[in-house]
């Protein structure tokens, strides 16, 4: 760690993470222009230009704007390799990067919530929330809103596969349904995206562009937070590293930690506030025993089938150099084309589990082989893959810290499938997500399934493959989460269990996981963090 004197600057407010709650976070309280607001990321700016481009999505899915974080498999998964999860480092964090799927739940998740001890965050409490920030360029009802920050479109090209693809579910009994966002997710469709006129719509674009020139909000990229500063039981400010120099940064109001579901509760315990047995052992002071602090930790995790086409009937066709070029001067003449698709255009709700009331297996066509880290191309080079995931997990796992070294990896064991029905869900959704394949609409266009490998077909053998290649959906939370009971981490207004002027606002503080991608839900708690703060 560098020697160097520190130095010292003092704000109102001082946001930790530049992802997207962060980024919400920061650019609303700046709005009052009597406080000065500061917002530190350890990643770069978002001036990546694969960024903006909806296809470039296969680019910002394994590139270098990602932090790889290693996590504890369970023996029975016989990983020969230790598995990692990426989690964005760039401004607008997993809004930068991730496929911009736009999704919110189910009522039902909210209402959840309620009874595990987050008063005032049922449905009809955080919807005027969502609709606050959502420009939607197809809906204005009683469930969607226009004129926010945040893009909502309809994606504008759509690939035939796709097209054939939710025609198979039709054929396989899914019904279509034109929004997954009314409170009703049954069925198949086409996804809607954080986008607007072509171009992603990161939480750094959508609020921290038009709230630069605001001269009371400065914004350090390429900035450590290495502790929270916490001085007779309140935080004061944080202790940084920007290249070799330390600096400190002071907090006249509030400190909010939105580093998200992994680096939240790393930076909590190596500030001292987290299980008292725990940070002792690492040599830190204590200032909060929280033994709810990294615990309850949730994750949604997926599984791919990969099928080899017949033909170019996928987006890999464009991976040759001739096709590249002409989707790109498409896309620079007329913002349309490939280029503007995020290549996951359609998915599916349904059910594992027939005794949930709502559908509990998410489903992503992915009109492509190998475009997300961990997936494997197909022979031949032209394929698609069917993502599913089991969306409302029972297994619970934990962060914990292995060294007060601030740039170590804490140990993260989300344990996967330790409640056994996970499992039996997930491979329910495999059975149904292999029986839509075989149906006439898309089984044309298919020359073999490449993984599993088509010699796995009863129960037990595509259950064993569940196990074996799952892979993380990259959408940690709970680690942090809101209640009143001696397990929670903050209250409902998100403010931190016996330390003052701290607050933590990001994936962490979900009881638990929403049933579907929780961006826009992170985007939704920045909101609510933004108004409990300035009211």
């Amino acid at each position: 760690m560098p020697k160097h004197p520190a130095e010292i600057s003092t704000f109102d407010y001082i946001v930790v993470g530049g992802g997207s709650t962060g980024c919400v976070v920061a650019s609303r309280l700046s709005e009052d222009p009597a406080v000065n607001v500061l917002l530190i990321e350890e990643g770069p700016r978002d001036r990546n230009p694969y960024i903006h481009i909806p296809g470039a999505y296969y680019k910002t899915a394994q590139g270098d704007l990602l932090k790889r974080i290693p996590w504890e498999p369970m023996e029975e998964q016989e990983r020969t390799e230790t598995p990692t999860m990426v989690q964005a480092r760039v401004l607008g964090g997993g809004s930068s990067v991730n496929a911009m799927i736009y999704i919110r739940g189910v009522p039902a998740d909210y209402e959840q919530w309620v009874g595990l001890g987050a008063e005032g965050w049922g449905y009809v409490d955080v919807l005027p929330f969502f609709k606050r920030a959502e420009d939607n360029n197809r809906f204005c009802n009683a469930a969607h809103g226009v004129g926010g920050p945040l893009g909502v479109s309809d994606i504008d090209y759509i690939h035939p596969l796709t097209r054939a693809w939710l025609q198979a579910c039709q054929q396989a009994g899914l019904p279509y349904n034109p929004d997954f966002n009314s409170g009703n997710p049954e069925g198949c469709g086409l996804y809607q995206i954080t986008a607007r006129n072509g171009r992603r719509s990161s939480a750094a674009v959508a609020y921290l562009n038009p709230a630069r020139r605001r001269r009371n909000l400065r914004i350090e990229t390429g900035t450590m937070v290495t502790r929270i500063l916490v001085e007779n039981g309140r935080a004061v400010g944080v202790e940084c590293v920007k290249g070799k120099r330390t600096v400190v940064y002071r907090a006249d109001q509030e400190v909010v930690v939105s580093a998200g579901a992994i680096a939240t509760p790393k930076l909590l315990m190596l500030s001292g506030i987290g299980p008292a047995e725990q940070i002792r052992r690492q040599g830190i002071a204590v200032h909060a025993d929280l033994p709810g602090v990294g615990q309850n930790l949730q994750d949604h995790i997926e599984i791919s089938l990969v099928y080899q086409l017949n033909g170019p009937h996928s987006y890999d066709k464009y991976k040759k150099p001739h096709w590249k070029a002409l989707a790109g001067l498409n896309y620079a003449l007329f913002r349309n084309g490939p280029a503007s698709s995020n290549l996951i255009e359609g998915g599916a709700f349904w059910w594992g589990d027939r005794n949930e009331a709502s559908p509990d297996i998410q489903y992503f066509m992915v009109v492509g082989a190998g475009i997300e880290e961990g997936v494997d191309a197909v022979p031949g080079g032209n394929g698609c893959t069917v993502n599913l995931g089991q969306i409302r997990p029972r297994s619970r796992g934990e962060v914990t810290l292995l060294s007060a070294d601030p740039a170590a990896h804490p140990r993260v064991a989300p344990r996967y499938f330790s409640d056994p029905y996970d499992l039996e869900a997930m491979t329910d959704g495999a059975m149904a997500a292999i029986d839509i394949m075989a149906q006439p609409a898309i089984a044309k266009f298919v020359a073999a399934r490449h993984a599993p490998s088509p010699s796995l077909t009863t129960r037990e053998e595509i259950r064993a493959f569940c196990v074996k290649d799952a892979h993380a959906a990259l959408h940690p939370a709970g680690t942090c989460r809101m209640g009143v009971d001696d397990m929670a981490v903050v209250d409902p207004e998100l403010r931190v269990h016996g330390i003052e002027r701290l607050r933590v606002a990001d994936a962490s503080v979900m009881p638990t996981l929403i049933s579907g991608n929780p961006n826009s839900v992170c985007i939704m708690i920045g909101e609510r963090a933004a108004d409990f703060m300035r009211s």
